[in-house]
């Protein structure tokens, strides 16, 4: 092609598909520090990143459910959350070889934008929903199959305690790390009783008791793990 798109042909190696539309997959590797206003939003990856994030999740959750059909849901879901990490898909994108073919402004460029986790991994994802638009599903779960399923079968999928289960979770999601807030502290001092409140991005807090800060701390982990699906009463 004359367009200067041959350099992609590499990378569509990587990704084991010939794209019938080319821009779907430019538009996956482009950063919004690369795209000029008033497109910014449209044209960078930002909302195949959204589409991919799903498109992953879904697959993965097929794979997990096919091969560990003893499992419970709190074992499938904590495997999940270990998949789909944000540190997950930039080891899968450093591993791959994507990040050369990111499309990064001057900015992002010198201030080693090419090693940056957050941005490794939301190519990624973006670069999935490029595959599942432009090949369908089969395409996107090929490519998922070949990077994420050694990582599934060297998983252990064994329970984490709650606050490391929730900063996991927090981190899959690129929400900033759990906040844990002490309410009140009451009772004696050498027998106190802590009330914490754990406060999530996008959510509501969720508060535990205990003899402890670790204590009440690790229970208001628990009940906004439960709360959010990812824990089932068994685990807790």
């Amino acid at each position: 092609m004359s367009d200067g798109t041959d350099r992609l042909e590499p990378l569509e190696t990587i990704l084991g598909h010939r794209f019938a539309d080319r821009e779907v997959l430019i538009r996956a590797l482009s950063h919004a520090s690369a795209v000029a206003r008033p497109q910014k939003i449209v044209d960078s990856y930002q909302r195949l990143e959204f589409l991919g994030d799903r498109v992953l999740a879904l697959v993965i959750s097929k794979m997990l459910y096919t091969r560990y059909d003893n499992a419970d849901e709190g074992e499938l879901a904590r495997r999940l959350n270990q998949l789909v990490m944000r540190e997950t898909c930039a080891a899968v994108a450093v591993e791959a070889g994507i990040a050369p073919f990111m499309i990064l402004g001057d900015s992002e460029i010198k201030t080693g934008g090419r090693e940056k986790a957050a941005i490794l991994a939301d190519v990624c994802e973006a670069l999935i929903a490029a595959l599942y638009l432009d090949g369908g599903l089969a395409a996107a779960a090929q490519f998922v199959e070949t990077h994420w399923r050694p990582r599934m079968e060297a998983g252990s999928g064994s329970r984490s305690d709650a606050k490391t289960t929730l900063q996991e979770w927090a981190q899959g999601r690129g929400f900033p790390p759990p906040r844990y807030q002490e309410d009140a502290r009451t009772g004696p001092d050498h027998a106190p009783t802590f009330t914490i409140s754990v406060h999530v991005e996008a959510e509501d807090p969720a508060t535990g008791t205990g003899g402890s800060k670790r204590e009440a701390e690790q229970e208001a982990a628990a009940v906004l793990l439960l709360r959010l699906g990812v824990w089932s009463a068994d685990d807790v």
